[in-house]
């Protein structure tokens, strides 16, 4: 239980049914829990207060930040938790807890990797999902004042033929 564990009140031995999700990660059985590359493990060195990147989340940084927070989620096999690719488990089964203590995990990671102004206004979302997909939507910028510059350069060009 020291990795990836938590409370296995199923001693059934096998993995529970879904319940007509799509979550394959919800079959897991304890051994695959503490593989190294289960979304549920947790290593030693896993803790709430671990940077996972080198500069916060201040707002006009949103791309890079994503990216960079992006590529450490994924090495540390836990990016389904924001991705939306590994919902949450019912209370009742057995991955339940693991879920839980993961996705705790990953939001304090995620609170530590942005400004002290933006952490108070994601503090009490409840799951990592939920935090991401606000910060995507607060923060993302997309090509717009390029596009602008580019039509801009096009009505030139075109005025002159």
């Amino acid at each position: 239980m020291a990795r990836g564990g938590g409370s296995n009140n199923n001693n059934n031995g096998g993995p529970r049914p879904n319940n007509g999700g799509s979550n394959w990660f919800a079959n897991l059985d304890r051994s695959t829990i503490d593989d190294s590359n289960s979304p549920y493990y947790l290593s030693n060195g896993d803790h709430p207060g671990l940077a996972l990147v080198s500069q916060p989340l201040i707002g006009n940084n949103y791309n890079s930040w994503s990216r960079a927070m992006t590529m450490s989620l994924i090495a540390k096999s836990k990016l389904c938790f924001v991705d939306g690719s590994l919902s949450r488990p019912a209370v009742d089964d057995e991955c339940y807890n693991s879920w839980f203590r993961c996705n705790s995990i990953v939001m304090s990671w995620l609170l530590h990797a942005i400004s002290r102004a933006i952490v108070d206004s994601v503090m009490y979302i409840d799951n990592a999902e939920a935090m991401w997909t606000n910060l995507h939507d607060r923060f993302h910028q997309n090509n717009g004042p390029r596009v602008f510059q580019i039509k801009q350069i096009l009505n030139v060009f075109l005025s002159r033929f």
